[in-house]
C-alpha cells in the first residue's frame, strides 16, 4: 500500500509528463503548419514626389469701390453676394444737377463753335471764321486800291497826300486782318476749354452710376437708398472669384523644388475627398526671415463658384526630380500603435520588420527604410503572420 504523499508525487509526475507531451506536440504542429501568403519582390523605381504644404484661398481681385461724385443715393440694385458683370451698376446717385451742368457745358461749347463756323464737327481753320474772312476781304481790297494808286502816283496823276492815305489804309486793313486771326485763335482755345468742361460734365453724369470694375461677387454693400455720399465714400466691395488664388507657404528646404508653371493639387475641408488643380503663377523672390518659408501663389479655375475665398487648402506640389524609392502594396504594411511593420520572407520564415514609410503612389506606398531592394515582402495573408512563423508563398 502506497503512502499518501508518495501517491501525490506520482500523480503530479504523470500529469507533468502528459502536459509536456501536449506542448511538444502543439509546437510540432505549429512548426508543421505553414501559413499561405502572397509576396512581391521589391525593386527601386523612380517616384513622383510631392511637397505637402498648406495655404489659403483668396480672391483674384478684391476692390472696395468708391463714389467719384457727391450726391444722394437713389438706387441700390445689388445685395451682398450678388453676382455682377463688369460695369454693372452697384448704386445710382441722383443725376438731375450734374445732367443740367452737362447740358450747360454743351450749350457753351456749341455757341463758340457757331461763332467760329465749325458746323458739323469741321476742323478749325481761321480763314473760315466770318470775322477773319471779312477782315481779309477788306485787306485784299485795300491792297488793290493801293496798287492802282501806285500806278497813278508813278504817272504823276495822284497827289502825295492821296497816295499816303491809300498806303495807310493798306496798313490798317492788314492790322485788322491780324487782329481778326488772333481773335479767332483765342476763341478756338476757349472752345477747347469748353469742350474739356463738357467732358468733365459728362463724366460726372456717368459717375452717378457707380459700376463694378470687373465681373465677380459683391462682398458687401456699405450704403443704402437715401444716404448722402461724397467723393471717395466706399459704397461696395467686389471680389473676382473666377479664377481664385491659393497662397501657399513652402519650407525653406523645398525652395529649389518649386517654380512658376508647376501644377498644384489641393483639397479643402468643405469638399472631403475632392481634389482641385491649379498652376503656380508667382514665387516670392525672398524667404521670410521669421518663418524661414517661401510664399507662392497658384491660379485656380473656379467657374462653378464652389470654392470660396478664405478656404483653408492642403496642397501638393510635384518636385522636379524623380528620385528612386522602394514601393510595396499598401496591404503589405500593418500599423500597430503608430508603428509601421512589414513581413519579409526569409527562406520559409516570415521576419517582422519595423519600417519607415514615405510617399504614397496610388495603392502603393514607399518604404523609406527597413527593407532593401530584392527582398520579398508578404502582401496577402499578412493578418495571420507573426515573427518567425513558417510560410508557403503562393
Amino acid at each position: 500500500m502506497l503512502r499518501p504523499h508518495l501517491f501525490v508525487l506520482l500523480t503530479a509526475s504523470l500529469a507533468s509528463g502528459a502536459c509536456g507531451a501536449d506542448v511538444t506536440e502543439g509546437r510540432a504542429a505549429a512548426e508543421a503548419a505553414a501559413v499561405s501568403v502572397s509576396a512581391v519582390t521589391t525593386s527601386e523605381q523612380p517616384i513622383a514626389r510631392f511637397i505637402r504644404v498648406s495655404g489659403t484661398l483668396t480672391a483674384q481681385e478684391d476692390a472696395e469701390v468708391a463714389a467719384e461724385i457727391a450726391g444722394r443715393v437713389v438706387a441700390t440694385p445689388v445685395e451682398r453676394g450678388s453676382l455682377v458683370a463688369a460695369n454693372a451698376d452697384l448704386i445710382r446717385i441722383a443725376a438731375a444737377e450734374v445732367d443740367a451742368q452737362a447740358r450747360e457745358a454743351q450749350a457753351n461749347a456749341a455757341q463758340i463753335e457757331a461763332r467760329l463756323g465749325l458746323a458739323g464737327g469741321a476742323a478749325f481753320d481761321a480763314e473760315r471764321v466770318p470775322e477773319v474772312a471779312n477782315a481779309k476781304a477788306a485787306y485784299d481790297l485795300a491792297r488793290t486800291d493801293f496798287s492802282r494808286a501806285q500806278q497813278l502816283y508813278d504817272g504823276k496823276l495822284l497827289s502825295q497826300s492821296e497816295f499816303d492815305q491809300r498806303s495807310a489804309q493798306v496798313v490798317a486793313a492788314e492790322r485788322q486782318y491780324d487782329v481778326a486771326k488772333n481773335s479767332a485763335a483765342q476763341q478756338y482755345q476757349a472752345l477747347l476749354g469748353a469742350r474739356a468742361r463738357v467732358t468733365i460734365a459728362q463724366k460726372a453724369l456717368a459717375d452717378t452710376a457707380v459700376r463694378a470694375p470687373f465681373a465677380g461677387a459683391v462682398g458687401e454693400r456699405f450704403v443704402s437708398v437715401g444716404d448722402y455720399v461724397t467723393r471717395g465714400t466706399k459704397v461696395a466691395s467686389v471680389m473676382r472669384i473666377d479664377p481664385l488664388r491659393v497662397e501657399l507657404t513652402v519650407p525653406e528646404q523645398y525652395v529649389s523644388a518649386v517654380a512658376t508653371g508647376r501644377a498644384v493639387t489641393f483639397e479643402v475641408d468643405a469638399y472631403p475627398g475632392e481634389t482641385f488643380t491649379g498652376q503656380v503663377r508667382y514665387v516670392s523672390p525672398a524667404v521670410t526671415a521669421a518663418t524661414r518659408a517661401l510664399t507662392l501663389e497658384a491660379i485656380v479655375p473656379n467657374a462653378s463658384g464652389r470654392l470660396k475665398p478664405g478656404f483653408f487648402a492642403t496642397a501638393r506640389i510635384e518636385e522636379a526630380l524623380r528620385r528612386p524609392g522602394i514601393l510595396v502594396p499598401a496591404a503589405a504594411v500593418r500599423t500597430i500603435a503608430g508603428t509601421a511593420r512589414v513581413f519579409v520572407i526569409a527562406g520559409d520564415r516570415a521576419e517582422e520588420r519595423i519600417v519607415m514609410t514615405g510617399q504614397a503612389v496610388g495603392d502603393q506606398i514607399e518604404i523609406a527604410s527597413g527593407v532593401k531592394a530584392g527582398e520579398r515582402v508578404a502582401t496577402g495573408g499578412v493578418d495571420q503572420l507573426v515573427d518567425g512563423v513558417r510560410v508557403a508563398v503562393r
